[in-house]
Order: C-alpha cells, then sequence, then structure tokens
C-alpha cells in the first residue's frame, strides 16, 4: 500500500517542525547539488528558518556574484517588458529598502566568514567554496606582492646603474682635469728651466804690467767711436793713434 499524500499545512508541533524542516533543508540542498552537477546548471539556494538563521547553496563561488547577475537580469527584463510604465511608475522604496538591506546582510556575512567567524551554520560544501575563494584570494595578493616587490627591485637596479655611470663619468672627468693640470705643471717647469740663466762667474783680477797699459785702463779711451760716414780704415788708424799716445808720453818722460 502506497504512502499517502502528506497535507501541506503548518505544523504545530514544534520539535516535529524543526525536524521536518531539517530534513527537507537537507533533501533540497541535494537536490539543488545534483541539478548542478548531473545538468551543469548553475545553481543557488537561499533558505532561512523561523528563526531566521541562513542556510544556502551555490554552484558558483560567490553568492554575491549570483545575486548580482540576477539583479542584472531581472532589472534588464523589466526594462524589456515595460519601459514606459517603469519610467512613469513610482519607485517602490519598501522593496528597495528590503533588497539593499539584505545585500548589507549578505555582505556582513561574507565578511564574517572571511574572518573566520560564524562557520557553525555552513555546510562542507560552503566550508569548501570558502576555502576555495580564500586560496584565490591568497594566490591574487601574493602575486600582487610579487609585482610590487620586482618593480621595486627594477627601480633599485635603475638607481644603482644611473649612480655607478655618473660615478664613472665624475672619475673621468676628475681624471682629465688631473691630467691638464699635470701637462700645464710641466710646460710651466719646461718654461722655468729654459729661463733659468746661470749667473756670471767672476773673473779673476789680474795687475797690468808698467809697460803695457791697455786702452781700457787710461783714461784716454772714451773718444773712440763710429760717426756715420767714417769708413773702417779711419777708425782703425784714430783707435790706433789714440791707443799709443800715452805710450809716447811715457817715453818721454824717461827721454828726458
Amino acid at each position: 500500500m502506497g504512502r499517502g499524500r502528506v497535507q501541506l499545512k503548518r505544523i504545530e508541533n514544534k520539535i516535529n517542525r524543526q525536524v521536518t524542516f531539517s530534513k527537507r533543508r537537507a533533501g533540497l540542498l541535494k537536490k539543488a547539488q545534483e541539478i548542478s552537477v548531473l545538468c551543469d546548471a548553475e545553481v543557488s539556494l537561499i533558505v532561512f528558518s523561523h528563526k531566521g538563521k541562513l542556510f544556502e547553496y551555490t554552484s558558483e563561488s560567490c553568492m554575491e556574484k549570483v545575486l548580482e547577475r540576477y539583479e542584472r537580469y531581472s532589472y534588464a527584463e523589466r526594462q524589456l517588458i515595460a519601459p514606459d510604465s517603469h519610467i512613469n511608475a513610482q519607485p517602490n522604496w519598501s522593496m528597495e529598502y528590503s533588497r539593499l538591506k539584505a545585500k548589507i546582510e549578505l555582505l556582513e556575512r561574507n565578511q564574517r566568514h572571511y574572518l573566520g567567524e560564524d562557520l557553525e551554520p555552513m555546510s562542507l560544501k560552503d566550508l569548501q567554496n570558502l576555502e576555495q575563494q580564500l586560496e584565490t584570494a591568497l594566490k591574487h595578493i601574493r602575486s600582487r606582492k610579487n609585482q610590487l616587490m620586482y618593480e621595486s627591485l627594477n627601480h633599485l637596479q635603475r638607481k644603482e646603474n644611473e649612480i655607478q655611470e655618473e660615478n664613472s663619468m665624475l672619475t673621468k672627468q676628475i681624471k682629465e682635469r688631473e691630467n691638464i693640470l699635470r701637462t700645464q705643471q710641466t710646460q710651466c717647469e719646461q718654461l722655468n728651466r729654459n729661463h733659468d740663466v746661470p749667473p756670471p762667474q767672476p773673473q779673476p783680477f789680474q795687475h797690468p804690467h808698467p809697460y803695457m797699459i791697455s786702452h781700457q785702463t787710461s783714461p784716454f779711451l772714451n773718444l773712440g767711436g763710429m760717426y756715420q760716414g767714417e769708413d773702417q780704415t779711419a777708425m782703425r788708424r784714430n783707435n790706433l793713434d789714440l791707443t799709443l799716445e800715452p805710450i809716447y808720453n811715457y817715453l818721454g818722460c824717461y827721454a828726458a
């Protein structure tokens, strides 16, 4: 005999209601997972208990992405169905408030999960999805960190190369300046050696012979010279007469 149809109405017994909720919730999550795997469908399930406790399942990595996709799809569909009525209609602030409130609660719950809090209501599948999300986020963080470290290292290497090039240029300029100064110093030393003439050596004094009196010691030798128009023969004769005159005077004194 087959099982009869259960009448759909609220279970008054609190314990029975809680047991039924747990069984049906587990079966519903199992069916959602089966549809996702067997049919390759994107399935998301959200269930709130009578106490406000949240239970969810999603075949995607994040429920938030599914909700955003659903919101975009619903908005586009509403625009296509009744664009004029949507423009002229007054906004339903109550529905907008409920939507934003649910979104905020979802974001806060995801934030607690990312911090490792409020993990007791999560199933094994939810924990695996959360772990996968954290691993993906950690990979992105490490990739970004490595990229920044690589860029910083390249910047430091470029800075080092610039400093080395600047040092090489300064060293080259210093060497060129030293070579110029050394060349100038060598030229100055050569000029000084060329201009340094040794002083004349003093000649020993020789007493003149009493019978040989030169014209340099005679007081009468300041008369010689060559005038314009006077030939060489006349000049030599005048010099000879001036030179012999003192000797004649000297001999004349002895003859007297």
